[in-house]
């Protein structure tokens, strides 16, 4: 047998990964509050890193779960932070909306660049499992005789 690709090793439900993904995210907003009292580039590269490994670890049947993930686990982020402490995503006196408004854009880059990686990671996992799938067994293969005959 042959040993497992990075695009074939992914076998994590998605809703494990829901929460491994909210639980990561929410983890780096608690440290970075705790450090600088504002959501910094210490969440928008976690961001980034979180949204490849989630694509990398999911099994295939729930390509969709984790498909969506990315900009959900911003808005919740953004929507708590909103709601508790809008200073750190936005100006302290800003609304719920407006502070989900103002994180979203001044975190855009990480979340397109995350979220395309992520979607990028599944394309070419998808594509590659097909692939394998398709591909002749050493047993089917032409030429070859089978086993017992």
């Amino acid at each position: 047998m042959t040993a497992k690709t990075v695009w074939e090793q992914g076998h994590e439900p998605g809703r494990q990964l829901v929460a491994l993904g909210l639980a990561v995210a929410l983890s780096v907003v608690a440290l970075d509050l705790l450090l600088f009292d504002e959501v910094t580039l210490l969440f928008d590269v976690t961001f980034v890193l979180l949204s490849v490994a989630l694509a990398l670890l999911v099994r295939p049947r729930d390509f969709f779960t984790v498909g969506v993930l990315p900009p959900l686990v911003m808005v919740v982020v953004f929507v708590l932070l909103g709601a508790t402490r809008p200073g750190a995503v936005a100006h302290p006196d800003d609304g719920l909306v407006q502070a989900v408004v103002s994180g979203l854009s001044s975190h855009s880059l990480a979340l397109v660049l995350g979220y395309g990686l992520c979607l990028a990671c599944l394309a070419v996992r998808q594509r590659f499992l097909g692939q394998r799938r398709d591909a002749p067994t050493p047993r089917t293969a032409p030429g070859r005789l089978h086993p017992g005959g």
